[in-house]
């Protein structure tokens, strides 16, 4: 028994799994939540909806629910929420409610937390901090040789830029807040209903909704407009969907909270589940009157969804603010860096350690001049009797704040500011602008342009960022005769496609586009009878609602392609107008007719497939079916001539990467029909495994099928989706698709997008599995035949440089990532009793722990040899997971792209996180770093702004290294010559205008604006993008480079003017070798080097570009002739005191002549470099910039490719998508959908009484 206890694999399957039998559903979507699946089962206190209990049976069914359904929640009672039980301790004896207000906090500051916050924040960064400890260091006279502004005035502009920066960020914080904080709705309030904020509301109240407005809150219906209490909701924001979902109150509630007054006596308790993150599960009770009610997902309304086509609903508040699902799904907010900001963090750190060791050195050096020199010197007595290792101590703080600008503090505010011009580059990009929705691309942070230069990997949402969520129909196969090609009347191609007139069906949309004449002409003719079937089982054979409101005719379809399907036969003259709880109405060519439906046969995700029973005018029965070709060609009859055409159709639509739907029918006899309602009828009301049960009746029914053709279906993606792909894909980033859609609309729309092409070898679930448990056991075998064997498993899992895509769902990547929830075992009253027993333990979990993490690695390594993964099915967490365990293993730089609120965990998870606006949900946008209106935007995004930004900055930062070493390094040089003495080899007033005015301008001027080739040329060669991909331009090698660099033009800056002066005469016979004339000399050739270095980094030249550079040194001359003047000296005696130092050495050649020299020996071997690296080893962009003028000229259009038709792809052929639930049949079916003659607003308010309209349904 220890033997097998402590066997792996038996750990791993008792660890990991909840049924060793059970396989992977890839139609399921996991749940999303921290919980184990026991605790998941709806094993409710109450009965079923409608059905209510004794008082008795309510209490005594409620103590069970007492450990799960903690969350009590009391209507109209405020002060329910004060007792002690609803406390918790926030902070010693301080406690708050458990129970989150309604508003929503996005903010960092307020008015008095903002100075003192802001403030920490900046000298967390070790820039400021170590600035700030040299500025104390400073006004320590015993030890400073600088004077104390030289680091203020930078510090204060850098902490005031930065503070700015961050104050305007948290006001556009506070704006959006606000905004959705006051919106308002009606809550009831002393009895009445009184507008109300948003943010004011709580826990408890009953609110009112009204149509076409976004619910505040997670809700329980109470009650609405329509009948039964249903209610239309608008998921967009939560998932990008715009088909319609329903929700339906119970019965009781919907009977008797109507009225105003009732809504303000209920007071009504739920118990319930404690806040969580699933959005399509809930559980939980409601107490009232002495009885119980059962509560499901179906009875929740949920914050951010919208209502749509009812006039009105009433709900109570079940969770608020941060407790609502849609919050809960949000995932933590989390601090976000670049690459760039961590290398240089740690340069920073490096360059610290390299001062604090110089400033070592040089004050060892200086105790030892003391003990030879300094000592025995009576004229350099200072009347301090210090001892030459004190001497030594004091210098090396000297030292420290002299050599301080090693550490440049203006890199950060410098760094601040081209990120923000950078930012606002993306936001006035007209190239980013979508104008149907008048969207402007927003670039949300300031903080990770450069970052968007390194992508290597993209997660996107599929629905509504990928796609437009649009279906259209667009041909059909109707008895083996293809249609919607562009053909004029007689069934002649059209070299110009001319758009079908539909004035004479006073039905139509108005909307539709159609270009097959010759369908028109075949349907108008009515000597086709299959054409008439064909359009007739479309208008009958679905459950979508008809409304008419203005005089137009509306349909509301549980799914898009249902919508368009209904929409199609309207458009073609065969119109669904109405529909009661047994007949259908249809105008048939304008012929207005009634059919009896005897039975809907509802679709679901096995089924894949719906049937009506319609009794025709003359009293035939007749069975119309719709479903994917799999399971509509099972159940054929065996003599179906038009078999093989419809079926070479049906490839043909497949490698248009359309969606396709099999039409087909049969008549039944009135006996065969009654014996299978009786089974029918039997089955609608049982009560266990109804599902099960009526799947088995329908499959009696729907057999020997006389197939009448096939329909094709757009699901329409986005302008330019398969062209961003392509050139995202050149450049070497790889694309992985994450949605919550089905495998087969998932695959056929990474066909339709090209991410899947025919050559495409795909990857399945279980193939990966297999694959995975085979590297494990092979992993496990050689660890315990060799503790190194374990370092050469990184063989590919694919043999052959093949495409290979992966396609896998939720519930494969829970059972292959180990994440599947384990089942809760009933406590036993039994521990571990010894020390042996619990290491046993813990040594079981670690294993346990590091299979799991070998397992989720060999999975990353897997997906990551396939061009392209598609995840489908998947949560909203599994979908952060997924980008997490890329950035884990990888070390890759990620960004996530989505539309709504179900990928806002995946925004926040990645690198960088991209939003689509300009859609109905805005939660993503809200949530992102990013955003715009289209997909095809983030090629701009990366290639043009992203790359610039990469370039820009490393050439930024590379620049700035050097340029401030160059300067620096000259105190070091020059300390041999005085003794190490600590004292500067410039004057003080140039120290502190280097860095801020001197040598600023020109640097950030080409951290904003340089290029090194244009937009259209980024674009159209996409593999000058993998330079950042692989930190080829700013790395430990480029920083060093650039420190040697900046030292060896300090040696010349210092040591050609030193040679020059000595022993030399000046024009008036005076040597110019004094210590003023020669700072000003460095000064001069340091200022002239630095500006003519950056001008030979600059690979965009324009006007501002060159008035920087030279107006720089114009800026140095200039001040540096009014700080020596004998005025400014005479005002302030001890601050400048280089009186008459310029004028004096600047009139002298010999000086000039000293400089041109140190400049041209410090540029000459550069621009001997660049052009040999240009010439001999030219770049990617160096070739492009040399051939600008000719791609240019030539400025190809880029052609989608066309694949070669084949035959046989029945296999990739997408099924008809449907709803993700079940369709509106049983909502049809009991009538309860059906409008009835009810009292309008005003008389539910208790106000003016009056007549409502009565409106067929939907």
């Amino acid at each position: 028994m220890k033997q097998g206890v402590s066997r792996m694999t038996s750990e791993r399957d008792s660890e990991t799994t909840l049924d060793e039998d059970s396989q992977p559903n890839d139609e399921v979507v996991p749940y999303s939540d921290d919980e184990t699946e026991d605790e998941l089962d709806p094993r409710q206190p109450g009965a079923e909806p409608g059905q209510s209990q004794s008082h008795g049976h309510g209490e005594e069914s409620r103590e069970p629910g007492k450990k799960d359904c903690s969350w009590q929640v009391k209507a109209n009672d405020r002060r329910f929420y004060d007792q002690p039980a609803f406390k918790r301790t926030i902070f010693l004896c301080f406690k708050k409610s458990k129970y989150a207000d309604n508003a929503i906090k996005t903010y960092k500051y307020n008015p008095i937390t903002f100075l003192p916050l802001n403030l920490f924040e900046q000298f967390k960064r070790a820039a400021n901090f170590y600035f700030l400890v040299l500025l104390i260091l400073q006004s320590i006279p015993q030890i400073s040789t600088l004077a104390w502004y030289t680091t203020l005035v930078p510090l204060l502009f850098v902490l005031g830029i930065t503070a700015v920066k961050d104050l305007v960020d948290d006001i556009a914080r506070h704006r959006m807040d606000n905004e959705v904080n006051n919106r308002t709705c009606d809550v009831i309030k002393d009895g009445r209903f009184k507008p109300t904020k948003w943010k004011d509301i709580k826990v408890g109240d009953v609110i009112r909704l009204k149509k076409n407005t976004f619910i505040p809150a997670d809700i329980l219906l109470l009650s609405s407009s329509e009948p039964n209490s249903l209610c239309y909701v608008e998921t967009a924001e939560l998932d990008g969907e715009t088909n319609l979902k329903f929700k339906m109150a119970l019965e009781v509630t919907h009977r008797q909270l109507q009225e105003e007054s009732a809504l303000a006596n209920f007071d009504g308790l739920i118990e319930c589940e404690e806040p969580n993150n699933r959005l399509d599960k809930f559980t939980g009770t409601l107490f009232w009157r002495n009885s119980s009610y059962s509560l499901d997902a179906d009875k929740i309304l949920l914050r951010g969804c919208k209502i749509r086509n009812t006039d009105f609903c009433h709900g109570m508040v079940v969770f608020a603010g941060a407790d609502t699902k849609i919050m809960k799904n949000s995932g933590k907010t989390r601090f976000k860096r670049t690459k760039i900001d961590s290398l240089m963090n740690y340069m920073v750190y490096t360059i610290i350690v390299v001062l604090i060791l110089l400033s070592a050195g040089l004050a060892i050096g200086h105790t030892y001049w003391e003990q030879q020199v300094g000592n025995c010197s009576w004229y350099l007595y200072d009347a301090e009797d210090f001892s030459p290792p004190y001497r030594g101590f004091l210098n090396f703080w000297g030292y420290l704040i002299v050599l301080n600008t090693m550490v440049p503090i203006s890199l950060y505010v410098s760094v601040e500011v081209i990120r923000f011009g950078q930012s606002y580059f993306i936001n006035w990009d007209l190239q980013m602008y979508y104008p149907e929705k008048d969207t402007a691309a927003k670039a949300r942070t300031t903080t990770l342009n450069e970052q968007l230069g390194q992508i290597q990997y993209i997660f996107s949402d599929k629905t509504g960022t990928l796609t437009q969520n649009i279906m259209t129909f667009k041909k059909c196969c109707i008895n083996g005769q293809r249609y919607g090609d562009s053909r004029d009347r007689a069934g002649q191609l059209q070299s110009h496609p001319e758009q079908v007139d539909f004035s004479w069906n006073v039905y139509a949309d108005g909307k539709f586009l159609f270009y097959d004449h010759y369908l028109i002409e075949q349907i108008k003719s009515g000597k086709e009878p299959e054409i008439h079937k064909f359009f007739f089982l479309l208008a009958i054979c679905h459950t979508v609602m008809a409304d008419t409101s203005d005089g137009q005719l509306n349909y509301q379809a549980a799914s898009p392609d249902e919508g368009a399907l209904v929409t199609a036969a309207r458009n073609l003259g065969y119109v669904f107008l109405s529909r009661t709880q047994n007949t259908i109405t249809l105008s048939e060519m304008g012929a207005r007719r009634t059919y009896e439906v005897l039975a809907i046969l509802d679709f679901n995700s096995d089924r894949k497939r719906m049937s009506v029973i319609v009794r025709e005018a003359g009293g035939n029965i007749r069975l119309y079916c719709k479903g994917a070709d799999t399971v509509i060609y099972e159940r054929l009859h065996p003599s179906n001539p038009k078999r093989e055409a419809t079926e070479e159709a049906l490839d043909v639509f497949a490698n248009e990467t359309l969606r396709t739907l099999c039409l087909c029918y049969r008549d039944i006899s009135q006996d065969e029909f009654d014996v299978w309602n009786k089974k029918f009828v039997e089955a609608s009301l049982a009560t266990s495994n109804r599902d099960e049960a009526l799947d088995k009746v329908y499959k009696e029914i729907e057999k020997n099928l006389i197939l009448l053709g096939a329909t094709a279906i757009e699901d329409k993606l986005q302008d330019g989706v398969p062209e961003t792909i392509s050139r995202l894909s050149k450049a070497d980033i790889k694309i992985w698709v994450l949605t919550g859609d089905k495998k087969e609309t998932a695959e056929n729309i990474g066909f339709s997008c090209e991410l899947l092409t025919e050559e495409t070898a795909i990857c399945y679930g279980e193939d990966t599995s297999a694959l995975l448990q085979t590297r494990l056991e092979n992993q496990r075998n050689r660890a315990g035949s060799s503790p190194h064997s374990s370092l050469r498993m990184n063989e590919p899992f694919f043999q052959g440089s093949k495409d290979r895509a992966l396609i896998i769902t939720g519930s494969w990547l829970n059972e292959i990532l180990l994440e599947k929830k384990k089942k809760k075992k009933k406590l036993k009253l039994k521990f571990p009793r010894t020390a042996e027993e619990k290491e046993k333990q813990a040594e079981k979990r670690r294993r346990a722990e590091a299979y799991k993490e070998q397992q989720q690695k060999n999975f990353v390594d897997l997906a990551c040899e396939c061009r392209a993964v598609i995840c489908c099915r998947v949560t909203p967490k599994q979908k952060a997971m997924v980008v997490e365990l890329v950035q884990k293993y990888k070390k890759a730089v990620t960004l996530a792209i989505g539309d709504g609120a179900n990928d806002v965990n995946m925004i926040k998870t990645a690198h960088i996180g991209v939003g689509i606006s300009g859609q109905e949900g805005m939660q993503a946008v809200m949530s992102s770093d990013y955003s715009f209106g289209q997909f095809r935007y983030l090629q701009r995004l990366l290639l043009v702004h992203g790359r610039w930004s990469y370039i820009r900055m490393c050439k930024f930062l590379r620049y700035f290294f050097y340029k401030n070493f160059a300067f620096t390094l000259v105190h070091i040089w020059y300390s041999f010559f005085n003794g190490f003495s600590a004292q500067t080899a410039y004057e003080d007033w140039f120290i502190t205008l280097y860095n801020v005015l001197y040598s600023s301008l020109p640097v950030l001027l080409v951290g904003l604006l340089d290029q090194d080739v244009s937009d259209k040329l980024s674009l159209r060669f996409p593999r000058l993008y993998i330079l950042g991909q692989r930190d080829l331009l700013f790395n430990y090698k480029k920083f060093f480079l650039s420190l040697l660099h900046g030292a060896v033009t300090s040696l010349i800056i210092f040591f050609i003017p030193y040679g020059a002066y000595m022993k030399s005469m000046g024009q008036d016979g005076e040597a110019p070798a004094d210590y003023q004339s020669f700072a000003v000399t460095a000064a001069s050739s340091l200022i002239f080097v630095v500006n003519f270095q950056i001008g030979l980094d600059t690979s965009y030249w324009t006007f501002v570009n060159a008035f920087s550079v030279f107006g720089s040194i114009a800026i140095y001359f200039g001040i540096t002739f009014d700080l020596h003047s004998a005025g400014i000296h005479v005002l302030f005696p001890s601050g400048f005191q280089f009186t008459g130092t310029a004028p004096n050495a600047l009139r002298q050649p010999y000086l000039w002549l000293t400089m041109i020299l140190s400049i041209a020996i410090c540029l000459l071997p550069v621009v001997a470099q660049r052009f040999l690296s240009m010439t001999i080893w030219p770049s990617e962009s160096d070739k492009i910039q040399r051939n600008r003028r000719k791609y240019l000229l030539e400025e190809q259009q880029w052609r989608r490719r066309h694949s070669a038709f084949r035959r046989g792809l029945s296999a990739r052929r997408s099924a008809y998508a449907f709803s993700h639930q079940r369709g509106y049949a049983d909502l049809i079916a009991s009538g309860r959908s059906i409008r009835k003659k009810r009292a309008p607003l005003d008389a539910v308010l208790g106000t003016a009484p009056g007549t409502a309209d009565t409106r067929e349904a939907s």
